[in-house]
């Protein structure tokens, strides 16, 4: 596993980068929950928090996209479509090559659901949490997670790798054996250890340890992250529980695999 922080030619397999890691709203001048998934081309954004927008395009333009996945409805996950779908209205204007783009979401949100479509440029795409999604060259299951509004994790796998994102989520028995096999865990932990996350429906830096050394993958980042306390506390409280390698989340954080 490489970790990049520049822009480099992409010549591994399957690459994830980091747009925005704040859990709740953005901290001055980043962006809340959103990361692109690439390979062969092609760009899946996973979650378009806000400020999501204004920071891919340090990446890649709006019209390069070629899918959005949704783990829940939000404003800290998808407070940025409705951003996302007047950029490519612009676009269009603008005479650039705009194909109508697919939001991926899942139907329990009625409202939220009805937002992904917008004119000919967005159209929602509902998955079932029970079956597995093929999003271009990536291969998506799904696990309810433990949020106050329905949420699901996320597994993307291509031929040779996978990377589970947990979401928004208290720590669940169930993460164990939806893990196990991936190589990174890219696990919010929006508490630190002592406190409790399970009424608020999140994961402290301890548990999010924990499931990295039960599941057996070789990199946790930690994301999802809070606005109080010392960041790097989490990281060392996670390390307690994990001895593989930890990483705070941070803008423009690029994992090859």
């Amino acid at each position: 596993m490489n970790i990049k922080n520049e822009e480099t030619e992409r010549s591994l397999s399957m690459n994830m980068t980091v747009i925005g890691c704040w859990g709740g709203y953005p901290k001055v001048n980043e962006a809340s929950s959103g990361y692109l998934f690439e390979e062969g081309g092609f760009k899946l954004l996973i979650d378009c928090g806000s400020g999501v927008l204004s920071h891919l395009q340090n990446h890649i333009q709006p019209e390069q996209l070629d899918a959005v996945l949704l783990s829940h409805y939000h404003p800290d996950h998808v407070a940025d479509i409705g951003v996302l779908q007047h950029a490519l209205l612009i676009s269009k204007h603008l005479g650039k090559e705009v194909s109508p783009l697919l939001i991926y979401g899942h139907q329990e949100d009625e409202a939220g659901f009805a937002a992904l479509t917008y004119k000919d440029l967005t159209i929602g795409k509902a998955y079932h949490p029970d079956e597995k999604l093929i999003i271009g060259p990536f291969t998506v299951e799904f696990l309810r997670t433990v949020h106050p509004v329905p949420c699901y994790a996320v597994k993307i796998s291509n031929h040779r790798q996978s990377v589970v994102y947990t979401a928004d989520s208290a720590y669940q028995e169930a993460f164990i054996p939806f893990i196990k096999g991936s190589s990174l865990l890219l696990c919010e932990s929006n508490f630190y250890s002592g406190m409790d996350g399970q009424a608020a429906g999140h994961m402290t830096s301890s548990e999010a340890g924990k499931l990295a050394r039960q599941a057996g993958v070789n990199t946790l980042i930690l994301t999802h992250l809070p606005h109080f306390g010392e960041l790097t506390q989490l990281k060392a409280e996670a390390e307690a529980e994990f001895e593989g390698t930890v990483l705070l989340a941070k803008e423009d954080l690029e994992i090859g695999l």
